[in-house]
């Protein structure tokens, strides 16, 4: 499996006026975009086909993406190697198309306008919103389970019951492995207190080619838009030997930063610099004197 798709039409409305000319998926976690942290997911799985589902306003992800070669011409001559290297690692990370989605329809809508680029072989398709830390990297662990059990494989997350309504929802049964669950049916943001578990469809996916022809027979639903967790449903409920048949889960624990609003996305910023030996030793300093209330206003 080296083919991935990544949605990144959405328009960034929770953080606006900083998204009005920048892509929301271009906005900084720390010194990479976060975009680029997920390329370099897809990367590390051996996925080197990407395909950006874009809209609009999207020109800047391109540009990340593609070579520079005049910024670089500019640090090659002063010497600049460290970052060199890190204006020309974007471009070399996989090979990167783009499609159009038009009008943005949904989740479902956006996998489905991948379907000539991905053609009859399975795929994974990555959120921007949701960043995995390296250490904890679930491709792979997923491209496992496809290949053993030839269905869809979906990434769940156990969440407080208090937070289940904003996901898509799994009802499972265990298996034999700790870490997998056999899905047996599926839910869009079920409402409080009906959800029929605990566990959340967090975004990662490794999906089989006959959820194409799924979507393409899919209503909208919930939030009036072509949702993807129904169409996994319908999979999940076909008899077993069927094309494309059955879903599983691979649970996920491992640390994952959500910058799909504006609170989760400042957590996430800082939980990733913290981590870093080059930054986090001073900035966790920082942030006992602020919550402290010590706070120096020396120090800017």
């Amino acid at each position: 499996m080296r083919k991935a798709v990544i949605p990144v039409a959405g328009l960034g409305t929770r953080f606006l006026p900083a998204t009005k000319a920048t892509p929301k998926e271009m906005m900084p976690v720390v010194d990479k975009p976060a975009i680029q942290y997920v390329v370099e997911e897809a990367a590390a799985a051996g996925m080197d086909d990407l395909l950006f589902v874009t809209g609009r306003n999207k020109r800047a992800l391109e540009d990340h993406f593609d070579e520079n070669h005049e910024l670089e011409a500019v640090l090659a001559r002063k010497g600049s190697t460290a970052l060199l290297a890190a204006a020309r690692d974007p471009a070399s990370l996989a090979s990167i198309h783009y499609v159009r989605q038009g009008t943005p329809r949904g989740l479902g809508h956006a996998v489905a306008c991948a379907r000539i680029h991905v053609g009859d072989q399975p795929f994974a398709v990555l959120l921007g919103d949701d960043l995995i830390d390296p250490r904890d990297y679930i491709l792979t662990r997923m491209a496992q389970v496809h290949e053993r059990t030839g269905g869809s494989v979906i990434a769940l997350m156990a969440v407080p019951p208090s937070e289940i309504s904003l996901y898509g929802c799994a009802a499972v049964v265990p298996t034999a492995e700790a870490d997998v669950v056999a899905v047996t049916d599926l839910v869009e943001k079920p409402p409080a207190g009906s959800a029929p578990s605990q566990y959340a469809i967090i975004g990662r996916y490794v999906l089989t080619p006959q959820v194409f022809d799924v979507l393409d027979q899919t209503s909208p639903g919930s939030g009036g838009e072509i949702q993807l967790t129904d169409a996994l449903r319908v999979l999940a409920h076909r008899p077993v030997g069927s094309p494309g048949a059955g879903v599983t889960g691979v649970v996920f624990t491992g640390r994952r930063y959500d910058t799909g609003d504006k609170q989760s996305y400042l957590r996430s910023v800082v939980r990733i610099a913290v981590d870093r030996a080059d930054l986090g030793p001073p900035l966790r300093e920082y942030l006992r004197e602020l919550v402290a209330g010590d706070f120096d206003t020396s120090h800017g």
